[in-house]
């Protein structure tokens, strides 16, 4: 049963091979080795997810890990989105998180039903911040800038962020990501964490210069924060 579901995905998903989409995909994320990389675009690889877990077999591949191929995670990562249940999505995040070897197969997942559930999620990000696994902590980050930078918001979630210390560039640049975002959400609370430097010199320098990118941040504060990169 399990290996006939897995055939069926991998099937569909050859029907929706796209080479020259492949070649750019490969280029974007050098972490993965191309012989797992089918060439499938994200539009139709929703479309499957949605149209997959209208059946019985979605909840079979979900349970099977680890997948050959990269979009076989990414439909996986889609499926989970489609769970209503927010108990249920915990516990298949909870597999497959681990499972995870690149940054946009971490970076596509965001469950809607996370929404109706801030408070318990966020007791649960403070979990995966602790991990070991590089992704599942970026993961963790990405639902703290998605979900808590507006009115959900605490300025102890700063804290939490600036203190992830990690060798993981895919971790340091999600961190960075993430402080770029509060400079231009919550700019107040955020800058005393520039200028204190509480980041690593690396992760540091590079939310400065996401911000100074970021269409939402003033020029005059854009030409503060450059005063403020460590040399």
């Amino acid at each position: 049963m399990t290996s006939n579901v897995q055939e069926t995905a991998q099937a569909r998903l050859f029907e929706l091979q796209d080479l020259k989409y492949k070649e750019f995909q490969c280029k974007l994320i050098p972490t993965i080795k191309p012989e797992t990389v089918i060439g499938v675009r994200t539009p139709e690889l929703r479309r499957l997810a949605r149209e997959f877990s209208k059946t019985p077999e979605a909840l079979e591949f979900i349970k099977i890990l680890p997948h050959t191929y990269y979009e076989e995670n990414n439909l996986h990562g889609f499926l989970i989105e489609t769970i209503k249940d927010y108990d249920a999505v915990i516990a298949a995040l909870d597999e497959f998180l681990p499972y995870i070897d690149n940054w946009a197969t971490c970076d596509l997942i965001s469950p809607k039903v996370f929404k109706k559930h801030l408070p318990e999620l966020y007791e649960k990000i403070k979990v995966w911040l602790k991990s070991d696994q590089t992704y599942t902590v970026r993961f963790g980050i990405e639902m703290l800038m998605s979900f808590y930078l507006n009115d959900e918001f605490n300025p102890e979630m700063l804290d939490l962020v600036a203190g992830i210390r990690s060798e993981e560039y895919y971790i340091n640049m999600m961190i960075a990501w993430y402080f770029a975002t509060a400079l231009a959400k919550q700019y107040d609370a955020a800058l005393p964490v520039i200028q204190e430097r509480r980041l690593d010199k690396w992760t540091h320098n590079k939310a400065i210069q996401k911000a100074i990118e970021s269409y939402r941040i003033s020029d005059e504060v854009k030409a503060y924060l450059r005063t403020l990169k460590v040399k």
